[in-house]
């Protein structure tokens, strides 16, 4: 099936269910009542539903287009992007043009090599003062790529544990927050992983930023790993979980198994305020496009109450 075909039978399937606003995986009962419950958490979106990685930061102005016209109140992109995008003399006016505070940086860090750890110290400093330089205010520190079929996580966890502390307070000495961001197909993917380094980490320094679709993908229960660690949730990646070919497997808010009613709920009443930020991956054969997820998933979060800059 060619990519215009699978976009138009996906539109034709979700038109079916437009008057109720309706999604495989919500609750029936849900389906076109508006949340009564008051929500205070201003949701923003990341920018790599667009194609936004470092080498590809010129697609950083149809995100922030997107992100800015469906009236998200926040954007996450790679320091890198920025970096780059500011000696071309690009950023200035492209911020100016698309008014979007950026709330957060993603930085991937090498965890299991010790002989890295110094020049990733280094990194990650220079890193973070990119995004402070913007005004961006949390550093989301991911996880090295793994070959997962040979790789043994206990034989890496003392090492994944001290270049996470040493990271952690590089940049808190900056006066920014940051996290762990577990993630699929990296040195922290399953749940086991996820609650081993939680649980050895300095907290004091290193929060919790999940992404819930990873979590879900990685085999977990999304909800119950972010209310085991709730106190220590201040960032997260909303993402949503189906299993199909799309996405990498991923679909807009609620079409797929990720609890995210539940997910927010526990965000709203657990104290910490965190940032949240919509994500969605992007890859080949995309049966909407990225606006079109965007406003798909604007209008379910509306449906549970959450408002929009517009």
């Amino acid at each position: 099936m060619n990519k215009n075909m699978a976009r138009r039978n996906f539109l034709k399937s979700l038109a079916l269910g437009a008057g109720a606003l309706t999604f495989p995986g919500m609750n029936p009962a849900f389906a076109g009542k508006r949340s009564t419950a008051k929500r205070k958490l201003q949701i923003g979106h990341t920018c790599i539903t667009w194609g936004t990685f470092p080498r590809t930061e010129l697609t950083l102005e149809a995100a922030l287009k997107d992100i800015h016209g469906e009236g998200f109140w926040s954007f996450e992109t790679f320091p890198e992007v920025l970096d780059s995008l500011e000696q071309k003399g690009l950023l200035a006016p492209l911020l100016e043009k698309y008014p979007v505070p950026l709330q957060s940086g993603y930085i991937s860090t090498d965890l299991i090599d010790p002989s890295k750890r110094k020049d990733e110290i280094a990194r990650v400093i220079r890193l973070s003062k990119i995004i402070q330089k913007y005004k961006g205010t949390y550093v989301v520190l991911a996880p090295n790529g793994v070959k997962r079929e040979s790789y043994n996580f206990k034989e890496n966890q003392a090492n994944i544990v001290a270049a996470l502390n040493d990271y952690a307070s590089a940049v808190t000495d900056l006066g920014l927050k940051t996290g762990l961001h577990q993630h699929t197909g990296t040195s922290i993917e399953t749940r086991d992983e996820t609650y081993a380094v939680m649980n050895a980490v300095n907290t004091n320094n290193l929060k919790f930023a999940p992404d819930v679709g990873q979590l879900q993908k990685g085999g977990a229960d999304a909800a119950q790993v972010v209310k085991d660690f709730l106190p220590l949730v201040t960032h997260m990646h909303l993402k949503d979980y189906k299993g199909w070919d799309a996405y990498l497997g991923y679909c807009p808010l609620g079409m797929g198994s990720v609890d995210i009613k539940g997910i927010l709920d526990m965000c709203e009443s657990g104290g910490q305020n965190p940032s949240i930020l919509v994500e969605l991956d992007a890859s080949k054969d995309e049966p909407m496009t990225p606006l079109e997820t965007a406003q798909k998933t604007k209008a379910y979060l509306q449906k549970l109450g959450y408002t929009f800059r517009v």
